[in-house]
């Protein structure tokens, strides 16, 4: 028998809603591709609560042309991990849909529930504070808030990459990354 497998994950990156690129434990590759682009004047980055992507992100473009943004499904997410009253868990998601985390934190001023639960939810906002924003008035000018365009990119990888039955050597992930980003690139 072979070798047991190992799971390593690859990282992508998409522009203009069609191009493409992907990486294999090299984020210094993907931050090269990216910044070789033409971007635009603001750039925005869309994520979920993953360092591992605003490790990246911080080096695309310079901190003016950059707008980070975390990912409204995966914040909304972390809201209802905390538990609790359904009421107050909508009223925190209601005041975070426009950007007011004070008043999100506000509302479980006398949670009675899991206080780690609680405590992991602050700190996760803390974290990501300047990534929260007025998500209602970004909707309105049409400034994506969720990162589904790249979790549909990276299934459209893996149609290829994660087949049944695959195993790829590490040494050969950046190839066959860099075949399956060229073909998508090519019929977007």
């Amino acid at each position: 028998m072979g070798k047991p497998s190992i799971w390593k994950n690859y990282k992508a990156l998409q522009i203009y809603d069609d191009l493409c690129f992907a990486s294999f434990q090299d984020n210094k590759n993907l931050e090269t591709w990216i910044n070789q682009q033409p971007l635009e004047r603001v750039v925005n980055c869309l994520g979920d609560g993953h360092d591992g992507i605003w490790n990246i992100m911080v080096n695309i473009g310079n901190s003016n042309q950059r707008r980070e943004i975390l990912d409204w499904y995966h914040l909304k997410e972390n809201i209802y991990r905390v538990g609790g009253s359904c009421k107050r868990l909508r009223r925190v998601e209601n005041h975070l849909w426009y950007g007011d985390i004070e008043l999100a934190l506000a509302e479980f001023s006398d949670y009675k529930g899991n206080k780690k639960s609680l405590e992991n939810f602050r700190n996760y906002l803390e974290h990501h504070q300047g990534r929260i924003p007025d998500y209602s008035l970004y909707q309105l000018l049409g400034i994506p808030i969720g990162s589904g365009a790249v979790e549909s990119l990276i299934k459209r990888i893996n149609q290829r990459v994660k087949i049944t039955g695959a195993q790829w050597k590490s040494e050969n992930v950046s190839q066959i990354l860099k075949l399956r980003c060229t073909y998508l690139n090519s019929h977007s």
